[in-house]
């Protein structure tokens, strides 16, 4: 039966922990100079009605990697664009490729893909949720503490699509995370409540130096995202007293460190100098989606 990707919950805590294993062992592989052809033969399409840098460059490079091969389909140029049902393109998509990944304004556009299609779909972004990022994530914070059970987790910023990814991820990583966003910014309560009812540990506050006190992970994201740029002069002022900058960092675990999925806006979100700073996983992170978005293409693709 295939199997989609559409939620961090669409797998369970042991399928985490084997991707994980996957996926360390293919980025060793890659630094070793090993080649690993596992999916020979296999086809992903990516659907992209949301530009991309990062998505698009680790999928593609992944899959070639992997011995397959992806190809880039801009929404404006396919059907859908025109006004074929979401339904007709999966169905004959399924018939061409191996597996789709769908970058999209909303979430409910992935799923109905993945309802009609008969190969596995992999969430690459949505409005509500974004599974790959929190996979690297992950991957990141494992590689760097050892462990992700009750580590501190502090995010600041924009309760958006990787906030709610991260919260819904505590479920199966035991990560201790806290949010702080301003008013109006919060993550939706509907994924607060599922981690907490699943077991997952997650709470809110207002002040973002509350947040972090004693974190040892700091994580934050553009406050304008792609869709909200109207919003961005209004966000500007309401979102300025959460800046990652040194003297919120000082208010941290002294070993914390800190991941933004990119784009930033150095001197929004985060300053330059954190970002550059010794604190900073980053480009750790931003490697590990090609890493992480391997294993997880393998486990969906190969028999």
């Amino acid at each position: 039966m295939k199997k989609d990707f559409i939620s961090i919950l669409d797998i369970n805590k042991e399928e985490l922990g084997q991707l994980l294993s996957d996926a360390i062992e293919l980025k060793r592989q890659k630094k070793a100079g090993i080649t690993h052809q596992l999916l020979p033969g296999k086809t992903l399409a990516m659907i992209f009605e949301k530009s991309s840098t990062r998505t698009h460059i680790s999928f593609e490079v992944g899959m070639n990697e992997l011995g397959g091969h992806a190809l880039f389909l801009n929404a404006r140029d396919m059907q859908i664009w025109r006004g074929e049902e979401i339904r007709d393109t999966s169905r004959a998509a399924s018939r061409y490729v191996s597996a789709m990944m769908i970058r999209a304004y909303k979430h409910s556009t992935i799923e109905e893909f993945a309802r009609y299609a008969t190969i596995p779909v992999v969430n690459g972004l949505s409005d509500m949720e974004h599974p790959c990022q929190l996979l690297a994530d992950i991957m990141t914070m494992q590689e760097h503490f050892g462990s992700t059970k009750d580590l501190k987790v502090a995010w600041v910023g924009d309760g958006n699509n990787v906030c709610h990814s991260l919260i819904l991820s505590t479920v199966l990583t035991g990560l201790d995370v806290t949010v702080s966003a301003p008013k109006g910014y919060e993550p939706d309560p509907g994924y607060m409540k599922k981690a907490e009812k699943l077991g997952g540990k997650v709470k809110f506050v207002r002040e973002p130096e509350k947040a972090v006190k004693d974190a040892e992970v700091i994580v934050t994201d553009t406050w304008v995202s792609m869709g909200d740029e109207g919003e961005r002069d209004e966000r500007l002022k309401l979102f300025g007293d959460y800046t990652v900058d040194s003297d919120l960092m000082r208010l941290a675990s002294p070993s914390a460190r800190v991941l933004h999925c990119l784009p930033a806006h150095r001197g929004e979100e985060i300053t330059d100098e954190v970002m550059e700073g010794g604190q900073s996983l980053i480009w750790d992170e931003a490697e590990n989606r090609l890493h992480a978005q391997k294993a997880l293409l393998v486990r969906l693709l190969k028999k």
